[in-house]
């Protein structure tokens, strides 16, 4: 990707122009009410700057997996209704996101306001990347811009071929979200430790792979650790692995060995006959894991070991929990390296970069989710990005004349 031809709006005169903005809305609502605002609240600065400088904007974005059209469940007003409370001022709602009601809502905007347009996936054109159907969100729009990182890995007609039909920019946080991961992964301070976790090696082959080749240390956690140790020889009783993948996770090793890259894998683990909250729980070393247990949580050496590895790094990617931080007393070991990282960043030691939706409610759980250098909100796109490939979303922006 040239990232070099991103533009911002930065020096654009905006007075009345209609700003089409690209936005990720897509957060849990319960009982008609937003119950995590955490992605409104990043928009908002954006929002605000152009909206100040004059603009008429017009919101648009994905809501949820509607199936076959519209779907009540799934519309954007209550979503309309807190980015409104959260801005402190009106925001318009249009029943749909082109056609006559939109055309009318974004022809009744006076310069400064804001309208959101309803979910994009009521119309199949969305996820089909159809021409004709950029060509009528286009219409609503002077300039085009495109503030939702957590999409670009999607070829949609909101985010790749609306692209090519009006003048287009990045967004702030878009342009937010490339800068830390360029600076953990293109361009880091060394040395560099990536702290890998999660259930399955499955899902992360890729990822591992391309970290093994940029990062110094790759610390390797969560169930995914377990197919590891089990490739290293290590009996792991009745944990959660993937047998199948052994060879894979030999493969991967190699590769960072062959690359200077150190791996490491919990040494001491803490086990369980299952896996509920309060069961008696015990540290072991993992290769003394009881054949009738399961590994759930790293031991209290691997901790101090990780630690180290991160008192002496000077950039830190994290994606994915190192055990079942979801029930006590399994978080330990995460929440501890997690304040760790957060401790050496609040002092101007570490660059701490992490993103994932696990990743996110561990940090938060862990009581640091707001102490690292910067924590995405983005999931796949994230992973795509951390994989090496090219996100369609931010190829268009790149290609748009």
């Amino acid at each position: 990707m040239q990232l070099d031809r991103l533009r911002s709006t930065a020096g654009l005169d905006l007075k009345g122009k209609r700003v089409l903005v690209r936005a990720d809305l897509n957060v849990p609502v319960e009982a008609g009410r937003v119950s995590d605002a955490t992605r409104l609240e990043r928009l908002l600065p954006g929002l605000r700057d152009l909206a100040e400088r004059g603009a008429r904007v017009i919101v648009i974005s994905h809501f949820g997996r509607p199936k076959g059209g519209r779907d009540p469940r799934l519309s954007l007003r209550p979503v309309a209704a807190a980015l409104g409370e959260l801005l402190g001022q009106s925001v318009v709602f249009a029943e749909d996101c082109v056609g006559e009601g939109a055309e009318r809502t974004v022809a009744s905007l006076l310069p400064r306001q804001i309208a959101v347009l309803e979910n994009l996936r009521f119309h199949a054109g969305e996820e089909q990347n159809d021409p004709a159907f950029a060509k009528r969100l286009a219409a609503l729009g002077d300039i085009f811009v495109n503030d939702a990182f957590s999409a670009a890995h999607r070829a949609h007609a909101s985010t790749s071929a609306i692209a090519h039909l009006l003048p287009s920019y990045a967004g702030p946080l878009l342009l937010e979200e490339i800068e830390a991961l360029t600076s953990v992964l293109d361009r880091p301070a060394r040395p560099t430790a990536a702290v890998i976790g999660g259930a399955k090696v499955s899902s992360k082959i890729e990822l591992l792979h391309n970290l093994a080749a940029k990062v110094d240390t790759l610390i390797v956690g969560g169930g995914m650790a377990n197919t590891f140790l089990l490739a290293a020889g290590v009996e792991i009783g009745k944990s959660l692995a993937e047998p199948d993948l052994t060879s894979t996770a030999r493969a991967i090793v190699e590769a960072a060995n062959a690359r200077h890259c150190q791996v490491l894998l919990p040494h001491d683990v803490v086990v369980a006959e299952r896996l509920a909250a309060g069961v008696p729980s015990r540290v072991v070393a993992a290769r003394d894991t009881p054949a009738d247990a399961m590994i759930l949580d790293i031991g209290p050496n691997t901790v101090a070991q990780l630690s180290g590895v991160l008192d002496a790094a000077k950039t830190l990617l994290w994606n994915g929990p190192l055990g079942a931080f979801e029930i006590e007393p399994f978080g330990a070991g995460t929440f501890a390296v997690a304040r760790q990282a957060a401790r050496l960043t609040q002092a101007g030691r570490l660059l701490s970069v992490a993103g994932g939706g696990d990743t996110v409610a561990a940090l938060n759980a862990a009581g640091v989710g707001q102490d690292f250098s910067y924590v995405s909100t983005a999931g796949g796109a994230f992973l795509e990005w951390l994989e090496g490939r090219d996100l369609p979303g931010i190829v268009a922006l790149t290609e748009a004349a």
